[in-house]
């Protein structure tokens, strides 16, 4: 699959929200965060950032989204999407393995618990969870020596 990489639109904010949401509606325990509150500050959030996030394009279809930027010394993929028609074809290992040969910083990512099939990808990646958040939440991080390979395969 050849993959092209975008900078996403405003007409990109929807979709990426959507995402957001179903996940958030899907992982997140309503009895431990307000998920309206929530909502309303990821509508916000990827309005304001839209013109960093990336669309992920093959053969003329968007087939994922991502965000990925510097945070406290370290480097953040954030709002990685893989379209579900699109998933376990490579794109989320080859976007994870573009932005780790992108820095020399570690890379880190927050992930549901409970997404097993995420859990797993970054696991394969190299990644490790290092700093659970709440009860549906955790940090998973990827050291800086592991972003010149492709991670264990």
């Amino acid at each position: 699959m050849n993959l092209l990489f975008e900078q996403a639109q405003p007409d990109d904010i929807d979709q990426i929200y959507t995402f957001c949401k179903d996940l958030i509606e899907q992982y997140e325990d309503p009895e431990d965060v307000c998920i309206h509150d929530v909502l309303a500050w990821t509508q916000r959030k990827i309005t304001k950032l839209i013109s960093e996030y990336v669309r992920v394009v093959s053969d003329g279809k968007v087939v994922a989204y991502y965000h990925f930027s510097p945070e406290e010394g370290k480097m953040e993929l954030d709002d990685l999407y893989v379209l579900s028609e699109y998933r376990g074809q490579g794109v989320g290992t080859a976007i994870i393995q573009k932005c780790c040969c992108e820095t020399e910083l570690p890379v880190f990512l927050y992930v549901f618990k409970e997404n097993k099939p995420a859990v797993s990808l970054y696991e394969k990646m190299g990644f490790r969870m290092i700093k659970p958040i709440g009860k549906t939440r955790c940090i998973m991080q990827r050291d800086p020596e592991q972003n010149n390979s492709s991670g264990k395969e």
